[in-house]
């Protein structure tokens, strides 16, 4: 594992857009793990900019996105599909036909999960799989748990998940309850992991999961077993490793 400090949320955006941009122009038909939240906007923004400078070119990129939520509509403001289309699909030249995201409006869980693991064998597996750090751990919604989950499944979203998502929502009671997710096996499959990172509150779940001990009570922790893992963190976020 490899940890890069940024000086700053900007920064850290900056950082991590230059190795999602390397990996573009080293294999255009690439795969990317895409994640979604707060943390990951500034590298959509730095990319989407790479490309109206004519430095990157998404034509022939797949992707395909750790999480949705369940029983929310595409056209909802809060799905991940509408996010990923306003904060990148729609600034750039992918091809929608390979965006891929979990069917939030498939009422039946087993065949939601199974539908979206058959399209990531599909597309032949994940060359670089962006990811956040939520403030328990969870990588995608791969919730806090007595075992590290294998392929794509449906969860019930922690409290602590449902309040860190609530100010997006109109109330506590709009917030989703469940969402279909990648699962730890699948991203640990990724050839190369990105992390981002930022914020003091986020200062003591890095130096559990990154510096404590692997546990799927923390389920960021297994990353430290993957074979190619960049963590950018900014300074805020790095505060409680020495």
């Amino acid at each position: 594992m490899r940890i890069i400090k940024a000086k700053d949320y900007d920064d850290m955006s900056r950082k991590a857009a230059n190795i999602i941009a390397a990996q573009v122009q080293m294999k255009p038909n690439c795969v990317l793990g895409l994640a979604t939240r707060s943390t990951p906007i500034g590298t959509y923004k730095e990319l989407v900019a790479a490309y109206e400078n004519g430095d990157l070119d998404f034509s022939e990129v797949t992707s395909v996105n750790l999480d949705e939520y369940k029983g929310i509509t595409r056209d909802n403001d809060q799905s991940y599909y509408y996010f990923m289309n306003d904060n990148l699909f729609s600034h750039v030249n992918i091809c929608k036909d390979r965006t891929h995201l979990p069917n939030g409006m498939e009422p039946d869980s087993e065949k939601a999960c199974n539908e979206y693991n058959e399209v990531i064998h599909s597309v032949g597996g994940i060359d670089l799989q962006l990811l956040g750090l939520g403030h328990n751990g969870h990588i995608g919604f791969n919730e806090p748990a007595d075992h590290f989950s294998l392929e794509t499944n449906c969860v019930d979203l922690t409290e602590s998940t449902i309040n860190a998502n609530k100010r997006f929502f109109a109330s506590y009671d709009d917030v989703p309850k469940q969402a279909y997710t990648m699962g730890i096996k699948t991203i640990m499959n990724a050839k190369k992991v990105l992390v981002v990172v930022s914020g003091e509150d986020k200062a003591k779940i890095v130096k559990e999961a990154f510096f404590g001990p692997v546990t799927p009570q923390v389920p960021a922790s297994i990353l430290q077993l993957h074979s190619d893992v960049v963590v950018i963190a900014d300074e805020a976020a790095l505060s409680l490793v020495k």
